[in-house]
């Protein structure tokens, strides 16, 4: 169990947002946190931050990949082996394409399209890697609800963009 209430969005993102604290801050990327719940039980099942793993990492990708290796299957296969419900907040809305080459997040996401039910943003992306991220549109294509958590934008803002050079 969690010791965060269950449906308490804004206590879970706080929690994503202290684990995109514990990222390097680089000049071209976000920092991010991602955190999945189990909603029948209020259990965290994974966390991630990006960078947190090697290979140019983002969080929800550090979350599947090290909730793959606890059940010792490959993550394309992590869907077999999860829950019927879960949730996943992250702080900034997953992204559609990678320039390093890497799967986009939101591809990672739709894999466990009907395990995720739901993925809780704190801001959408801004546009300054990938312009005109169709993220959320793809996601809500295949049924996953995309819900954003009021309240923190200004702080998760910071943290993310720590590292950028302001123009």
């Amino acid at each position: 169990m969690s010791s965060v209430r269950p449906g308490d969005h804004k206590a879970y993102m706080q929690l994503a947002l202290e684990h995109a604290r514990k990222s390097p801050p680089k000049p071209t990327n976000y920092r991010v946190g991602a955190v999945l719940v189990d909603l029948a039980t209020n259990e965290i099942l994974a966390t991630g931050y990006t960078l947190e793993l090697p290979g140019n990492t983002h969080a929800e990708q550090c979350c599947f990949m090290k909730l793959a290796e606890k059940h010792g299957v490959s993550e394309e296969n992590l869907k077999q082996v999860l829950p019927p419900e879960l949730a996943l907040y992250t702080t900034v809305e997953p992204c559609s394409k990678r320039l390093s080459g890497n799967l986009p997040c939101v591809e990672r996401v739709l894999r466990l399209a009907g395990s995720i039910r739901t993925v809780y943003v704190g801001i959408m992306e801004p546009e300054t890697f990938v312009a005109e991220n169709t993220g959320r549109l793809s996601l809500e294509n295949a049924g996953i609800s995309v819900v954003h958590v009021e309240g923190l934008e200004k702080d998760i803002l910071e943290v993310a963009t720590a590292g950028h050079v302001r123009g």
